[in-house]
């Protein structure tokens, strides 16, 4: 007994009960939620990886210091200041789906470090919460599919040419295609970037829509 006490603060068991209720809704979420329609490994990887990180970066900054007084000020500030880094550190543009759960991941995170002062009955409520939210999100606004494409006939991004536009685009694509938003267009290259929303499975995304793409292309659609 004395071992384990000299071995292991007084803090461990608390931070390894919060850590293991962390790392289950954290899997829930990102697995039966996110990945279950987007079918992002590389997203799969980051967020997990991500939360398993901030938890411990916002514990440990906070009750690990020994100075008493100043370790929460501290604690939180250098925290968040790693935080907001991790969430201006993008090689590409996220979507705006995968930023809403990489912020909920983080706040979550967050949480769970810093809740030292409630019970586990109550971390767990909160925790909850968060998830039938997100399920009842994913319920009620189901996302429809899309597909960037570089397309090759300018001439139909016209108003009056839109329907034939859409039938030139079901015919290649093989896809039903509900809305079709036009980006920017190249009339060098006779190219014109379209974002097409279809009628299908979310599972067909598994391809990175940007492979080809320049950073300023999707911009255009940034907003939509």
């Amino acid at each position: 007994m004395n071992f384990l006490e000299n071995t292991f603060s007084g803090q461990f068991p608390a931070m390894l009960i919060r850590f293991i209720i962390l790392l289950f809704v954290t899997c829930f979420i990102v697995d039966r939620l996110y990945y279950k329609k987007s079918q992002r490994r590389d997203y799969y990887f980051s967020f997990v990886l991500m939360s398993v990180a901030i938890f411990f970066l916002v514990f440990f900054m906070i009750f690990v210091l020994e100075d008493l007084k100043a370790k929460t000020s501290i604690g939180i500030g250098i925290g968040l200041f790693g935080i907001f880094s991790i969430m201006r550190y993008r090689t590409d543009a996220m979507p705006v789906r995968e930023m809403t759960y990489m912020f909920v991941i983080i706040a979550l995170s967050v949480v769970n470090a810093i809740a030292n002062s409630v019970s586990i009955v109550e971390l767990l409520v909160t925790n909850v919460i968060v998830i039938l939210c997100i399920w009842v999100c994913e319920k009620r606004l189901k996302q429809v599919p899309t597909k960037l494409i570089q397309y090759d006939r300018i001439e139909l991004i016209q108003p009056e040419h839109r329907q034939e536009l859409k039938d030139d685009l079901q015919k290649r694509l093989g896809l039903d295609i509900v809305r079709i938003d036009v980006g920017s267009v190249d009339f060098l290259r006779d190219m014109v970037m379209l974002k097409v929303y279809y009628q299908g499975d979310r599972s067909d995304e598994t391809l990175n829509n940007t492979l080809k793409l320049k950073n300023n292309d999707l911009t255009n659609f940034s907003n939509n």
